[in-house]
């Protein structure tokens, strides 16, 4: 069993610069976009707390980079958990270029989301939601073998 949540991407020309290079800002936005789609996969019972009062913010993002990708390189972007405390959840992202002969490691991220409950702007730190913890438990980082150097 693998120990990250995968999701595969393929870089369009929209995602590209003048140079051809992928610019940074869409690294950040694939981590979103996987958190995303790891929530409607595997944790859709959290979907009806966001709807009512859960909030889930980003306090920080980072990401690595240790080569470049550019217009149709086909990505996998894999997602693991770092840290899971009483109210926030800390991820790394691994962005690993597909090829016909393997993959290639492209970039390494991490994001530290807080969970968040309230309405029209008083908001209070909350316990992280029992279904995303059990569906989190699976992608500990630790037990995953890391694909980067």
């Amino acid at each position: 069993m693998e120990h990250y949540y995968e999701h595969r991407h393929v870089v369009g020309f929209e995602e590209t610069n003048l140079v051809g290079n992928v610019y940074y800002v869409n690294y950040l936005r694939w981590q979103g976009r996987c958190r995303e789609m790891f929530l409607k996969e595997r944790a859709p019972a959290v979907l009806d707390e966001l709807r009512a009062d859960l909030k889930l913010f980003t306090v920080s993002v980072e990401c690595e980079f240790f080569a470049e990708l550019t217009a149709f390189d086909e990505l996998a972007i894999r997602m693991s958990l770092a840290e899971l405390t009483q109210t926030q959840i800390e991820f790394v992202f691994d962005y690993v270029r597909i090829e016909r002969n393997g993959e290639v490691p492209v970039a390494r991220g991490r994001q530290r989301v807080a969970c968040m409950r309230g309405e029209n702007g008083r908001t209070l730190p909350a316990r992280i939601p029992r279904p995303l913890a059990l569906a989190l438990a699976p992608y500990t980082a630790a037990a995953r073998a890391t694909v980067l150097p």
